[in-house]
Order: C-alpha cells, then sequence, then structure tokens
C-alpha cells in the first residue's frame, strides 16, 4: 500500500465504528465464530436470518455493518483504486474483528468467514490478502 493511500484511509475509515451485531453464544463458549459479511445494499440484519437457517446453534455469529450499506461503492472488478478509501476501510474492519477474536483467545481454525454478494467478493480479497 503507498503511503498516500494510507494517508487517506486513516483520515476516512467509512467502516471503523459502524455497528455489529451479534448472535448465538459468545465466542468463548462457542464451538465456533461465523463472521458474516453482508452484500451491497443489504444489512446485517439482514445476515442474521441466514445464521438462524445454518441450524448452528452452537456457533457464535457476529455480523458487521457497512457503512451506506455497501463496503465499496464500485465493482470488484473496477481497478483498486476506484474503490478506495471504502475497500482499504472494509477489510481492515474484517481484520480488527478477527484480531479481536485472537486476541479472545480464539483459535484462527475456529473463525470461519462468511460472505453474500460484495460481503463474498470482500471476504475473498481479504483471504486472498
Amino acid at each position: 500500500m503507498n503511503s498516500t493511500r494510507r494517508e487517506r484511509s486513516a483520515e476516512f475509515d467509512p467502516h471503523a465504528h459502524q455497528p455489529v451485531l451479534t448472535a448465538g453464544p459468545t465466542p468463548e463458549k462457542a464451538d465456533a465464530t461465523i463472521l458474516l459479511m453482508h452484500g451491497r445494499g443489504a444489512d446485517a440484519e439482514g445476515m442474521l436470518p441466514l445464521y438462524e437457517e445454518l441450524g448452528v446453534g452452537n456457533f457464535a455469529a457476529i455480523a458487521p455493518q457497512a457503512a451506506g450499506n455497501t463496503w465499496y461503492p464500485h465493482s470488484f472488478l473496477a481497478p483498486l483504486d476506484a474503490n478506495q478509501p471504502y475497500l482499504d476501510s472494509a477489510l481492515g474492519r474484517l481484520d480488527s474483528l478477527i484480531a479481536d477474536l485472537l486476541a479472545r483467545g480464539i483459535p484462527g481454525e475456529r473463525i470461519v468467514l462468511l460472505g453474500f454478494s460484495q460481503g463474498a467478493c470482500l471476504t475473498l480479497e481479504f483471504v486472498a490478502r
């Protein structure tokens, strides 16, 4: 990441303070934790019925909300710079949620990433990096 993008992201981090919804047991008491990343135009609340539908009540669910209901403004096929600073903010949000789980003693092999539509693209970008 170049220094200009880093500076811009530090000044404008749209996803940093968005709400995070949870369901199920706490991560410390769960068999695993699922991070549920919603799609463009959707919201974190809409991901919780998916958690219920999965029937994994022994898993904790964490569903972060994207600012403006979108993780980044353009297609995932657009040049990376076209989606900044939103993309860096979204990746940072995912990273901070995982770092928090790890700091709480949740092993990485008990963290599951699940995304829908744009949330799936974001999740794949995160994993690829």
